[in-house]
Parts: C-alpha cells; structure tokens; sequence
C-alpha cells in the first residue's frame, strides 16, 4: 500500500519527522518496504534508494506560473510560445511542445523550469537507453532563444508519461510559489498482511497512526445535496447466493461531465501508484483508496438500453456455461460457474470484483452514472483474477476480504465527489441489498487474561485508550470490559487473545519488559528421530556435501520428467484446491527433481555440486484425506571430483564423479549409523540408468537406490550430456533401525600383518559375495579387507575376472606368527576354491 504522507495528513496530524512514524507503523505490524521521495530533500533517518528519489526542485528554479498567452511558433507544425507569469517583475516567455495547450489559451497555471534547474531527459532518437538527469541550460529552438521550460510528469519524475505538460487548478497557490510546496511528497510503501487488510486505505492507516501516538482521526464528511428525485425504481438489485455477495448497494448520479479530475485528486491518486483518467475513473480510485472499498461506475443509459427502455435488473451471480464478456482491455473471456458475474437481462457486464466490461464503460459522452459498490466473496474474487490473471488494485481488497458495512459509507463519499467535480446530481437514497449481514464480534476482555497472556498488566487507562483510537466499542465490567469490534474488521475471531494482541502491538512489543517464567524449566526430553536425522546432515556436511531445502510445492510435469515412459501410470498427486500459480499445484513425491533444478541452475556457473536435501515426500493414500508423508534424503554428485589446483596437468579433462563415489558416500554413511547392508544390482528404477544403479537393502528391505541419472532424464532437466550421480534413501526406515547401543571392543596394540590375495571368478560373480567368504573363513583374526585391483584380460581365461584383496591379520593378545597366518590365508583359500570355484592365482 503506497501511502502519500501529505493524503494521509488530510486525516490525522503525523509526527514531524516520517522516519520516526515509519518506525513506530514497522512496529506495529505494518511493515514499510520501500520510500520514494518526490522533490523535497530525503528526510533525517530515511534511508532511501538513490533510484527512489527525485532530484530536489529548487525553490527559485521550479515553480508555479500562470499562463498570460499561447501562439504559435511560425514555422513550426507544434510548437508553441507561452508567456507566463512566475512571480517575477517581468512575464517569461517560454516556447514548448505540449500537446495539451493550445494557442489562443490563456489562464491555466503551469509548471515553470528555470535555468539551472535540474530534470529528467529521455533521448527521443534513443528509446532504449535509460532516462538520465541533466541541468536545465538556454538553448535555441527554431532560431529563437528558450532558457526555461514547461515541465511535465516525466520531467520532474512524478511517472512515465509524456503526455503533456503538468496543468494546476485555479485554487492552487500564486505564481512564483515554489513547486516543492505543492507537489512535494513523501511516498511510504507499507506491507500489508492479510490479518490487516483494512490498511489498504489511507483511513486505516490514520487509524492506527491514532492509536500510536494518541491524535484523532479526522474522517470525511459525507453530506452533499442530493436531488428530489429519489432512486427507488430506477434500478432493481437482484443477489442469487448472499455467502457470495453479501452486499450490493447502487446509486445514480444525472448530468455528470466527464473531463478531467481537479488537480489534487489526480496527484493523490499518481503518488498512490495509480494512473489518472478522467474524473469519472479517478472519483472511483480515491475513494477505494481512502476507504479501501472498490467501486465501478456503469454508463446507466447503455444498461436502460440494454433493458429495452426500462429500469434495469443487476443481477449478481455465478456465470453460466458457454457466456463469454469483452472486459475493459477489450479482451473476450470465456466464463465458467466458478467466475461471479455482474449481469443484467442482457447477459454479463462485469466480473465482480476484478475487472468491467467495455459494453457499459463510462465515456466521454456519459451523462449518467450508475454506481456500483459491493462485498464479494474473496475466494470467488481470487480465483477468478488468478485465472485471467487480472489482478489489480481492486481484486487485491476484495480477495483480503472486506467488511460489508464500508459499502455505504464509500458510495456516499463517491456521490459527494461526482456532485462536486463531475458536475453531477445524485438521485436521492441508495437501492441497497443486504441479505447477509456480518454481526459485529463481540469479546469479553478481562484483566487477568491481559496479565496472563502479556506476563504483565497493563493500567486501565491505556486498555481503553487503544481500544477506543482503533474504534472498538468498550463497556466496563467488574472483570474489565465488553468490547465490540469496528464494522471495518474480520480479524477479530479468537476472541480475548486478537484483542490482546492489538494492545500489545499498539502498546509496542519493544516496550514490554524482560520477565522470567515463573515455572521452572521443565527438564529436556530427547527426540531421538530428530538427533539422527541432524547426525546424518553432520556425517553429509563432513564428506563435503552442501544441503538444499527445495518447494514441497511442484507441478506433476515437472516431476513426470523423472518417467522416461510417458504412458506410465503415476500415483495420484495430492493437489491444491487453490494453487498458487500452476508451478506450484501439486505437492512432490520425489526430492530429486527439485536438486536436479539446484544442479543445473549450479553448473551453469562452476564445473561441480556436491548437494542433499532431507525432506518428507506426499504420497496418496486412496480414500484417506491426508496423505502419507515418508522421510527422504536424496544425494546429488555431478562434475569434477576434486577442486581446480594451479597443479593441474594442462590439457588433461580432471576426473569426475562416477558411481563408486556416490555408492563410497552411502556405503560410509550407513557404516557410521552402525547399519549392515546387503547389495545388490537395480534395473527397476526407470530415472536411473540400467547399466549403472544398484539397490541397498537393510533387514531384507530396499531402503536405498543408486547409480547414473539415465541421459534421458538428465536432458529433460536441463542437464544434457553430464554424468549425475543420485542416492534416494527411504531415511525414516533407515532412521527407524539404528540400534539404540552399539558394541565396541578395544584396538590391538601389537602389530598387524598384510597378505594380498588374488582369485579368478565368473565375471558375473560380485566382488561382495567374495569378500563375504573371505571374511567368514577369515575369523577373529582377520581384521580388515579391501579390494584393490580388478582385472580381465588376456591372461586369465575369458568369461573370468581376476580381484585382488588386501587382507589384514591381526590379534589382539599377540603378534600373529607366520605360520598362524599361512593357517588361516589357506583357509580362506580353500574356502574360495569350495565354494565359489574360485582359482588362486599364482598357485592354481
């Protein structure tokens, strides 16, 4: 919300320096994003971004000037002379292109630039290169001397447009005033959550600038003389669901002349980041603005027409199927039942609450007005803006959703307006339905509860003087008070706890003092499941890797790319009823999509990752209505092995991963959790690739899969031609048979023995189911294996492998003797020739 500080002074007096209200608002829940400043020097204690502020205007270089004469420049098709009075002894006489002044014209007030002065330049010749500030120096323009100029919005970088030079009101200040005092202005944007959506007008803002500092609203008055015609009959509302339109309330407005807003509105409106039209479309804007309710305004005569000569029929409802509308940017929609609908007996003329349509527009040549001001369903409102994507300063109050009682007031303050400024007179009364009444809420607050909730209490006078500034309505009781809730709020729903909370916000959380618990701190309890999943991301961190947090939110395309089948039946995807947008409609089965996206967003700046991500998984559980939700930890390794090093052979490609580092990583992972495993070969997970995955089971069950991402997959990620390395683990299985102990027993002191030992096998046979037997026949004794070397070739029969081990004997009373260790190599030997026919090399 783009809150103009000089608006908000219209309502309640500010502090003297805007930093000290902008941090008071921060406090309070109302968080200020961003500061524009607008020709005025940049406040004490505001920080602001250079691109957020207007050069200053020079009090003697930019002013208001008063138009004396217009005439044409000969010999130019555009140009003009303007002569004008600046508050100096003699006229200026200034030449400009303006279209919006004419020769023959007198009277109007301008905007006056002086020598000197500095202002926004855009080469015409060059659109594309940025605008950039230059100073104001005389110059010739047609063979006549020109050293001031007429300044529009874009020069003095009010906004973009350059449609014409700035054109001030009659009752704006005399010549020779400085500009800064007129346009000068403050911008404070303000993020507004949804809990506080009645900020989204300049009159919420004021009240709760009240409350913290203590100085009353001053609210607009809505009296205007209307006409002794009365509206009844002249239009008839008709509301087919209330739970989606709670209120609907029409007004007429005859004889209106639609040209432009008066000045000031037309500058309220801009500095609040909305562009002005015509008085007809800027009336609507303010008033949405200050009271944050949104109006629309229909040609009343088209709707007559429409209605064959009679009184019209709104009817708000839900759209029927195959009915189509032509909105205001002249684009045809294709409606639905889920879209609400202004319609009349012609059919749609507006989607409620996001955007109207162009049939019923007012124009130029409208001479009546009807308008519109409503409370819609904010759900209805939101999806229908999200689809077709029409979001806009209107759809955003009502999808936070509103209060129905604003509805009046804020018809009755465009009435005034359009009787005021559009020359308009207002049939007397309001045709006003209102089926679904909102019943203010009403809370019984007790001190005790303030006391028990804030860990202090707080004085009685200051309870009823924030309550009173926010405009709830309080009745003392013996306990404390009964207070009733604003007809501007529907956040206060939990009852004494919302209220508190507002005391305590407006109060300042920074001034609620330290307390200590009265209780003492019960003793922690441990949360085993927690500790190991926070042991496996020390063990993770430890070999190097970086840990990802990824959006649970994803789309099912984007996780079917892990399916190289695109006829593979996919378990049903638990999906938002209301998506945010459709990136993000389903929640995820898999974490690897999302670290395949890391990955290659990653390697398009460096040559490795080394990444994992823990994290539950959605999967359907039929007809139950939540899903089940499994703890998973994906591994991702692609790219170089080892960091680059200025030694570095020249010319050579630097190793890289490869799946016996991925399967090194979890083989060491587990073997720190204390877990035996079994492996084993995976051909049946379709995103790895056949030839290079394996499964890892823990009790009999596969609680891991490993390997390459198949080239498929890959390419369809983005990652074409690069060798990705994954490792998916079913981690709350895993978690789940740590042993609670583990056995130790203590190392040996004498000295070990090394004998290598080298077999020829099938080629099929794995080197694990070899290392098996080893270990069996080996005994106590038999410390330590590891395979070093595989080979097949021409020296061992075909179809065969040759493994050497590197076997490691030791005791733990002794040192072993070479006999007792030739004992126990033959045994080990014999084992292998018994049982897996086996060949000792070097010996067979």
């Amino acid at each position: 919300m783009r809150v103009p500080l000089s608006w908000l002074k219209d309502y309640v007096a500010l502090p003297a320096n805007p930093a000290d209200l902008i941090d008071r608002l921060t406090l309070a829940g109302l968080e200020c994003e961003g500061v524009q400043v607008f020709g005025v020097p940049v406040p004490a204690g505001l920080r602001v971004k250079p691109e957020d502020q207007t050069p200053v205007w020079d009090r003697d270089k930019i002013v208001v000037a008063k138009v004396i004469s217009i005439e044409k420049v000969p010999g130019a098709d555009k140009l003009k002379f303007v002569t004008v009075d600046y508050g100096a002894a003699e006229p200026k006489r200034v030449i400009t292109g303006a279209p919006n002044i004419s020769p023959g014209e007198s009277g109007m007030k301008v905007i006056l630039g002086l020598r000197g002065c500095r202002y926004y330049f855009q080469n015409p010749k060059k659109p594309d290169e940025p605008k950039s500030v230059v100073t104001l120096e005389p110059r010739k323009l047609m063979g006549h001397d020109n050293d001031a100029m007429c300044m529009s919005n874009f020069e003095l970088g009010i906004a973009e447009d350059h449609d014409g030079i700035i054109l001030l009101d009659e009752s704006d200040p005399a010549p020779g005033t400085p500009l800064a005092d007129v346009l000068g202005e403050v911008v404070v944007d303000l993020a507004v959550l949804p809990n506080m959506a009645r900020c989204l007008s300049l009159l919420g803002v004021a009240r709760e600038v009240s409350a913290l500092t203590g100085v009353p609203v001053s609210e607009p008055d809505l009296s205007f003389p209307a006409s002794s015609e009365s509206v009844a009959g002249k239009v008839k509302i008709e509301i087919a669901d209330p739970q989606l339109c709670r209120r609907y309330a029409a007004a007429i407005i005859r004889n209106v002349t639609v040209g432009r807003a008066p000045r000031w509105m037309q500058s309220k409106v801009q500095y609040a980041g909305m562009r002005p039209i015509t008085n007809a479309v800027d009336v609507t804007n303010f008033v949405m603005l200050e009271f944050g309710q949104p109006l629309h305004a229909f040609d009343y005569d088209v709707l007559v027409k429409r209605a064959g000569g009679k009184a019209p029929t709104i009817a708000v409802r839900p759209a029927k199927p195959g009915e189509t509308l032509k909105t205001l940017d002249a684009q045809v929609r294709e409606l639905s039942p889920d879209d609400l609908l202004i319609a009349d007996a012609a059919g749609p003329i507006a989607l409620a609450g996001v955007m109207g349509g162009l049939e019923t527009e007012v124009t130029d040549t409208t001479k009546t007005i009807l308008l519109e001001a409503a409370n819609f369903d904010p759900v209805a409102v939101r999806k229908t803006a999200r689809k077709f994507n029409l979001f806009s300063e209107a759809s955003t109050r009502f999808s936070k959703g509103l209060h129905p009682e604003i509805v009046k007031s804020a018809a009755l303050r465009a009435c005034q307006l359009f009787q005021r400024y559009a020359g308009g007179e207002v049939l007397t009364g309001l045709v006003d339905n209102y089926p679904a009444p909102i019943p203010l809420q009403r809370v019984e607050l007790k001190r005790t509860e303030i006391e028990r909730l804030l860990g202090i209490p707080m004085p009685d006078g200051e309870v009823e003087r924030i309550l009173t500034a926010l405009q709830f309505r309080i009745e003392s009781t013996p306990w404390g008070w009964s207070v009733t809730s604003p007809p501007t709020r529907l956040d206060i729903q939990v009852g004494a706890a919302d209220l508190i909370e507002e005391l305590a916000r407006v109060s300042g959380y920074d001034r609620l003092p330290e307390t200590l618990i009265a209780d003492e701190v019960p003793a922690p309890r441990m949360d085993r499941p927690l500790e190991l999943e926070e042991h496996v991301r020390d063990l993770l961190a430890d070999a190097g890797l970086q840990e990802c947090i990824t959006y649970s939110l994803t789309s099912q395309e984007a996780e079917e790319k892990l399916a190289l089948d695109s006829s593979r039946n996919c378990n049903t995807y638990v999906t938002l009823l209301n998506p945010v947008s459709p990136d993000r409609s389903v929640l995820r089965q898999s974490l690897l999509p999302g670290l395949l996206e890391v990955a290659r967003r990653n390697l398009e700046v460096t040559d490795s990752v080394a990444l994992y991500e823990i994290g539950v998984v959605y999967l359907s559980q039929g007809d139950q209505a939540l899903p089940a939700e499994p703890l998973r930890l994906t591994v991702l390794l692609s790219g170089r092995r080892t960091h680059a090093a200025w030694d570095d052979p020249q010319g050579e490609k630097p190793s890289a991963f490869d799946f016996y580092d991925v399967k090194g990583l979890v083989e060491n992972l587990l073997a720190d959790l204390h877990l035996q495993i079994d492996i084993s070969v995976d051909v049946s997970t379709p995103h790895l690739h056949p030839g290079r995955s394996a499964s890892l089971q823990v009790d009999g069950r596969t609680c891991c899969n490993i390997g390459e991402v198949h080239p498929k997959v890959a390419e369809a990620f983005g990652l074409a031609g690069k060798s990705i390395l994954v490792a998916e683990f079913d981690l709350g299985y895993v978690l789940g048979k740590v042993p609670e102990r583990f056995a130790y027993k203590p190392f040996s002191t004498h000295p070990p023995a090394k004998r290598d030992l080298a077999v020829i096998v099938p080629a099929e046979t794995p080197a694990e189911k070899v290392q098996t037997e080893i270990i069996a026949a080996g005994g106590d004794l038999l410390t330590a294996v590891a395979l070093f070397d595989v080979y097949t070739g021409d020296s061992i029969p075909a179809g065969t492998k040759s493994l050497a081990y590197a076997l490691t004997y030791q005791a733990p009373d002794r040192t072993l003797g070479d006999k007792e260790i030739d004992k126990i190599h033959g045994k080990i030997e014999g084992r292998l020739k018994h049982v897996l026919k086996a060949q000792i090399r070097g010996k067979d």
